[in-house]
């Protein structure tokens, strides 16, 4: 008769292996993004040799604190601080759009890479350069769906791009180059930009 802690042991083991053997067939890289490629007006890859940031725009508006003194440089806050008027500074609240930074003062980029919302099917994003004043906004509009490539990898959410629209500020067009958007990493939207970049 086997000893009751062998067979404990013997079951753990083989546990052990077959969910090793079935984590190792998921993927390793499983970040969904949207992949942005940097293009210029001739379709030529680029790398964009001056600083942009991007936001997204969120749903809703939200509170913001400013604070202001003469000789200071101007403070805006999402919440209020009364150390600031202790100091002399006079406090005004004003009610903004909801927008969240992404990528901030990208260098020399040949692109970007980007989640989707889950919830939403249009992201709005605004790309800020610091060689122009004006602001660039792309629309993406998409449909998303949950995606089980095996159950013991979790659900993933995966994007189909059905439209792209761009204002021209800083940039010349965009493109869908390849609607799906999943962890597999290709390009799916070009950006034609129509100066500084090289």
């Amino acid at each position: 008769m086997r000893h009751p802690k062998a067979s404990i042991l013997a079951l753990a083991i083989v546990t052990i292996l077959l969910y090793a053997c079935a984590a190792s067939n998921c993927p390793l890289e499983s970040t969904v993004t949207c992949n942005y490629a940097f293009y210029d007006s001739e379709g030529t890859a680029v790398s964009y040799n001056d600083y942009i940031s991007v936001s997204t725009l969120l749903p809703g508006t939200k509170t913001v604190y400013i604070y202001k003194a003469l000789g200071h440089t101007t403070v805006t806050l999402d919440h209020q601080d009364s150390s600031y008027i202790r100091n002399g500074f006079t406090e005004t609240v004003s009610t903004v759009r909801r927008d969240t930074t992404l990528i901030n003062n990208l260098e020399n980029g040949t692109g970007f890479k980007l989640p989707m919302s889950y919830f939403n099917d249009k992201d709005t994003l605004i790309i800020s350069y610091s060689a122009i004043s004006n602001k660039d906004t792309i629309i993406v509009s998409h449909d998303s769906y949950s995606f089980v490539e095996l159950p013991e990898c979790g659900t993933q959410r995966f994007h189909t791009i059905k439209d792209v629209s761009c204002t021209e500020s800083g940039l010349w067009g965009i493109e869908i180059s390849n609607p799906k958007v999943n962890y597999d990493g290709n390009e799916n939207i070009k950006l034609y930009f129509n100066g500084t970049a090289e």
